[in-house]
């Protein structure tokens, strides 16, 4: 006996394809059309029963009405060289005439020559920019960054090495002044044979330039650290 042809039109006719990445659930959209003058019973089944979610997998479609059936797919880890075998049935029959009390029953006494089915495969795709522009672009954000980074860090080590260098001037400064300023006290101070020595002098504070170096160079640091 032929097979009866199946009476619904379906939008996509052919294969639902899903759109990754496959880290979320991703919907595809079934419309089944009734272009007919009666009822139409339906049931959407699939080989892969535990991937997908389908709502409404089954119910009755009005003389030329339609409805959407949404195919969800849910997350999973896509391989490229996997070759996909999903495939989905939407199986049909008239209904009969007046109120049906169960839809379940009603499919359990339906014999072969009453059933109409379309067959659909399920095709899986990648977007082709997914796994290299976006990483390419991350890449470029971090080493502009970093250079950014490695160029202030330059700067300081070298503006703490011209301080350091003023800094080691100084004190050599300093230390011909404190001895020129000692050489010129012993020479001007009388001898006395019977008097006590005379006390050292106390070594003066150093320059106010100096602490203005160091209390700097800490400010560039801790500010370096801080931004």
């Amino acid at each position: 006996m032929a097979k009866t042809e199946q009476i619904l039109k379906l939008t996509p006719d052919g294969e639902l394809r899903f759109r990754g990445p496959f880290t979320d659930v991703v919907t595809a959209e079934l419309k089944l059309s009734n272009p007919s003058e009666k009822r139409v019973c339906f049931k959407v089944k699939t080989t892969a029963p535990k991937r997908y979610c389908v709502r409404p997998n089954s119910g009755i479609i009005e003389p030329n009405q339609s409805v959407s059936v949404a195919v969800m797919l849910q997350p999973f880890d896509y391989d490229p060289q996997e070759k996909n075998k999903h495939k989905f049935m939407v199986q049909t029959m008239f209904a009969p005439d007046g109120p049906i009390e169960s839809q379940e029953q009603l499919w359990k006494e339906a014999t072969p020559d009453m059933l109409m089915d379309s067959k659909l495969k399920c095709v899986f795709e990648m977007p082709a920019d997914s796994s290299s522009q976006a990483p390419v672009v991350k890449a470029s954000i971090v080493d502009s960054e970093s250079g950014k980074k490695d160029d202030d860090y330059q700067r300081l080590q070298a503006e703490i090495k011209r301080l350091t260098e003023d800094n080691a001037k100084l004190k050599e400064s300093e230390v011909r002044l404190r001895k020129v300023a000692i050489s010129d006290t012993v020479s001007s101070s009388p001898t006395s044979s019977s008097g006590p020595a005379p006390a050292p002098q106390a070594v003066p504070n150093l320059p106010p330039i100096v602490y203005l170096i160091i209390a700097f160079i800490l400010g560039l640091i801790i500010g370096k650290f801080i931004f």
